[in-house]
């Protein structure tokens, strides 16, 4: 099939130039021919490898300060783990053979930095090789601003206690008209980004993430990306980007939207975003995951052939997408991530947290190492 859209459009997809009006026009296109071009990108950057990580989600409080609208997690009759409780489900992800433990919270009133840093700094000295991935933008912004402190010092001292990657979340849509509806408490575009490049800079690597599906227009979806490329071309501390549909469920934008007779993103619009993802971001941000959790098992497998080549983690234990109606599960075993790679003709590797490393899996469990 001949491409509806013109080889200039082709080229600079090649290239990593692809415009906003550029990615507009590939959205007009038929979708078959926008998933051509994405998996022929994916390939080009990835080959047949698809990644997965064995790890596990610690959301050591669902108390919150904040007044996000899309929030299905905050409860602040809720809980708040101990150090001691966050330790026992590290050793637990530790004898299951997690090799990462993300750890993210509500935001609590009454903590500075030193609670962020006793985090890290127990996890670190009870199990010095896992991966500790922890703490979004906003978290690192609330912990400056409690303590205050300067960003810069704030994500320094914490890369001193061993914090050794960030999750890139609190991202939802990167424009400030859609934050001042959905998030107003929460940090600006402005904010974020600043967070985001001095991690990197500090050598801190961080994912990009994008909910999309809410209030948000095209074109600040495709803004969004734009921006990320952007950042990763100053810094290039982004190791992947998640496009992660929005869960309407058990929160207030999701109920006005429910109202209105919108429900979630269709499969087709989902898999589009994961197109154009690798499409704007291709020669930038070489990996683009696929998430089970919002998306579902099957149509992450399908996501393969769209542009993604990546599926996340096991992740043992999840909380906030399912208190947001997500039905896909919160476990997902190594054995059945291979199933479904290999099933899609593709061939699986666990890796580590940043991307360089990747695991033969040999047993359950147990992975043997070796440099990807």
């Amino acid at each position: 099939m001949k491409p509806t859209f013109s080889d200039d459009i082709i080229e600079n997809a090649l290239v990593g130039r692809t415009t906003k009006e550029e990615a507009l026009s590939l959205l007009q296109a038929h979708p078959f021919e926008l998933f051509e071009l994405a998996d022929r990108l994916r390939y080009e950057t990835a080959g047949d490898i698809v990644t997965y990580i064995v790890n596990r989600n610690i959301n050591f409080t669902n108390k919150c300060i904040g007044n996000c609208g899309f929030c299905a997690f905050k409860d602040n009759s809720g809980y708040i783990l101990s150090t001691e409780q966050i330790l026992e489900k590290v050793e637990e992800a530790d004898r299951l053979g997690a090799t990462e433990v993300c750890i993210q919270g509500g935001l609590l009133l009454d903590v500075d930095l030193d609670y962020y840093i006793n985090i890290i700094e127990s996890v670190k000295e009870g199990f010095p090789h896992i991966s500790t991935h922890a703490f979004s933008p906003m978290e690192v912004y609330h912990a400056a601003k409690q303590s205050s402190m300067e960003i810069d010092d704030v994500l320094l001292e914490l890369k001193k206690a061993g914090l050794d990657s960030m999750p890139g979340t609190a991202a939802e849509i990167l424009s400030d008209r859609v934050r001042k509806i959905i998030c107003p408490g929460k940090l600006n575009t402005a904010e974020w980004i600043d967070v985001i490049t001095k991690a990197h800079r500090t050598g801190i690597p961080t994912t990009a993430t994008m909910m999309y599906g809410h209030i948000e227009t095209m074109e600040e979806r495709i803004e969004h990306m734009i921006l990320i490329r952007d950042i990763q071309q100053q810094t290039g501390g982004f190791t992947e980007f998640v496009p992660l549909p929005f869960m309407p469920y058990n929160n207030k934008i999701g109920e006005d939207m429910l109202k209105s007779g919108r429900y979630v993103t269709p499969g087709m619009e989902d898999l589009k975003m994961y197109a154009l993802a690798r499409i704007i971001l291709n020669t930038h941000v070489r990996n683009i995951q696929s998430s089970w959790v919002k998306l579902g098992k099957k149509l992450s497998q399908v996501a393969l052939f769209c542009g993604a080549n990546d599926l996340g983690g096991t992740l043992m234990e999840e909380k906030i997408s399912r208190s947001a109606g997500s039905t896909n599960g919160e476990f997902m075993s190594a054995q059945e991530f291979e199933w479904f790679i290999r099933t899609a003709g593709r061939q699986p590797k666990q890796r580590n947290t940043i991307y360089t490393k990747m695991f033969d899996a040999a047993s359950p469990g147990k992975v043997n190492i070796k440099t990807a």
